[in-house]
């Protein structure tokens, strides 16, 4: 920031976006534009209060609801993802993750300046400013309940499958409609992962199940809870030797760990993979669909199945 300008940071790997909203930003009294690629960037130098930061929600190298997490308790400046037109959950997600809110797709001028008028406004303090006092601090609501654990329970239902806190169906499957979108754009590889066992098994197993996906995933993988005895991956980035790789990590700590269902019998972790881009897949059903087979005629062996 120079000149005791604010600044319209956008966090983006998408030039035409980046574009629009410096055409948006320019002659707007008091801010200058800055365009970031890598969103590792905020976490070294956080933006400053006064500051608009704008994440893109086509992100390329990140979650970009992972990310808003991430930011939480590092910055004052008010924080939107830009989402398509259409979205009609993304802004209950943002809240909950802690951003101020959303900006549709396509940002206009006038668009900027209701957020900038916002960034004027009485901003929120910093989680450490609190600590150790009595005073009450002015966190945005969503970002207050989020930290008091008194969250928003229709937004929670909306996310998360109380039994193993990872994604529920409705989340994964407005996911997967996302992140086929990205692939396609931009060209990069989504593996789609579905694996499960046969019957069921106690809560306290479904917890080290979890625990055991979360291990062998990264940051920017989607996971979440199929139906009562399956779930559904989603490796952006990701082909099928790599889905492969971390299948059989899964299998192997269910195996050491000695896993068992109700009836005492190892839990046996069958796996099916579909990747793109394949020329059998074109729509975001043909990768869940190619998943979902390949899955079945796991179940069969036990083992790990990729369409082909």
């Amino acid at each position: 920031m120079g000149d005791g300008l604010r600044t319209v940071r956008l966090v983006s790997t998408d030039e035409s976006l980046s574009a629009s909203i410096k055409a948006a930003a320019s002659g707007l009294a008091g801010f200058e534009f800055a365009w970031i690629k890598q969103h590792g960037e905020l976490l070294s130098k956080p933006p400053v209060a006064g500051d608009v930061l704008l994440l893109d929600g086509r992100l390329t190298n990140a979650n970009v609801y992972e990310v808003c997490r991430q930011l939480v308790g590092k910055t004052r400046c008010r924080t939107y993802v830009v989402v398509e037109k259409d979205n009609r959950v993304a802004e209950g997600i943002a809240h909950f993750c802690g951003a101020t809110g959303v900006l549709q797709r396509p940002v206009s001028a006038a668009d900027l300046r209701k957020l900038l008028a916002a960034a004027d406004r009485e901003r929120p303090a910093l989680p450490q400013a609190a600590r150790g006092t009595e005073k009450s601090v002015n966190f945005p609501d969503a970002l207050l309940r989020d930290l008091s654990g008194a969250t928003d329970q229709s937004v929670v239902a909306a996310l998360v499958d109380p039994e193993t806190q990872l994604f529920n169906y409705a989340f994964l499957n407005y996911k997967l409609d996302e992140e086929f979108k990205r692939a396609q754009r931009f060209g990069t590889p989504l593996s789609c992962v579905m694996l499960g066992f046969e019957g069921e098994c106690s809560k306290k197993v479904l917890h080290q199940l979890a625990g055991i996906f979360l291990s062998a995933s990264r940051d920017t993988d989607l996971l979440g809870r199929f139906d009562v005895s399956s779930f559904l991956f989603f490796l952006p980035s990701t082909g099928p030797d790599g889905a492969q790789i971390m299948a059989r990590r899964v299998q192997e700590a269910a195996r050491t760990q000695g896993l068992c269902d109700l009836v005492g019998d190892p839990l046996a972790i069958a796996v099916g993979i579909s990747s793109m881009p394949h020329p059998k897949v074109g729509r975001r059903e043909d990768l869940f669909a190619r998943a979902r087979a390949a899955f079945l005629e796991a179940q069969k062996s036990g083992g790990v199945v990729t369409s082909t």
